[in-house]
């Protein structure tokens, strides 16, 4: 069991998510839609509308918002198109950022992602820039309370996952995107509770941020992106000590 540690940060994104349950619906919604719009609304032979649909179903959102989405995105019911684009640049303390937006207007959307950073002190970069520093997998946080490590460990990899990574405050599944949907499934019927449930860009290396002025303007840019209507996804390489979090939060 071997890895990075983010669980400060997921705890942050975490919070900062649960005080915008409207806002995580309606990327939520933009997801299933594009997903569908792009591979057809049969989650059975569409990899990327399951696992939007799985990760819906982790925010308890409910199934005829998942219908509607997936209508829209057929054509079946009128909806926006959007178009995706992702931004990639550096925050405070040269932490690498990738922004995932959908947007119906990216002349507004790269305008407000290049304030936000500017704002922070960092910069937007060119396309490639930092996104090298990542890979895409699917990732399930699961809090250490009242879990077995060894039990866990042995279930995930046997339902098909990477990869258990632990943490100061839990553990960290980690699979191959496609695998994402069945290894949840599977944790699922086992009784395992999840605090997050998502397909993201996870960083190869990280940064320690341990100067508290530095870690106040990450966190703040972070919020900001992630609060924009018209972003869907932030990740960074950041690893914020517990203690500063807990002072900032």
């Amino acid at each position: 069991m071997a890895g990075h540690s983010k669980w400060a940060n997921i705890k942050h994104r975490k919070g900062a998510a649960d005080a915008r349950r409207g806002k995580i619906f309606f990327k939520l919604i933009k997801e299933i839609t594009v997903a569908a719009r792009l591979g057809g609304g049969d989650p059975a032979g569409n990899p990327r509308l399951r696992a939007a649909i799985t990760a819906a179903k982790a925010e308890n959102m409910p199934k005829d918002n998942m219908e509607r989405a997936i209508k829209k995105g057929t054509g079946e019911l009128e909806g926006a198109v959007y178009e995706e684009i992702t931004y990639e640049g550096y925050g405070p303390g040269g932490v690498a950022v990738l922004v995932d937006s959908m947007t119906d207007n990216k002349n507004r959307t790269v305008a407000e992602v290049r304030y936000f950073f500017s704002k922070a002190g960092g910069n937007l970069g060119e396309s490639g820039c930092v996104s090298w520093m990542f890979e895409r997998k699917g990732s399930l946080m699961v809090d250490k309370a009242g879990v077995d490590e060894e039990k866990l460990m042995e279930l995930a990899l046997e339902a098909g996952a990477e990869d258990v990574v632990e943490e100061d405050g839990g553990f960290q599944i980690l699979t191959n995107p496609d695998d994402f949907s069945t290894v949840k499934e599977t944790m699922d019927e086992a009784g395992i509770k999840f605090l997050s449930a998502s397909i993201d860009m996870i960083p190869k290396n990280v940064v320690e941020v341990t100067d508290e002025k530095v870690a106040a303007q990450l966190l703040r840019l972070l919020d900001n992106l992630e609060d924009n209507d018209d972003v869907q996804n932030v990740y960074s390489n950041c690893d914020i000590p517990d203690e500063i979090v807990e002072r900032l939060s």
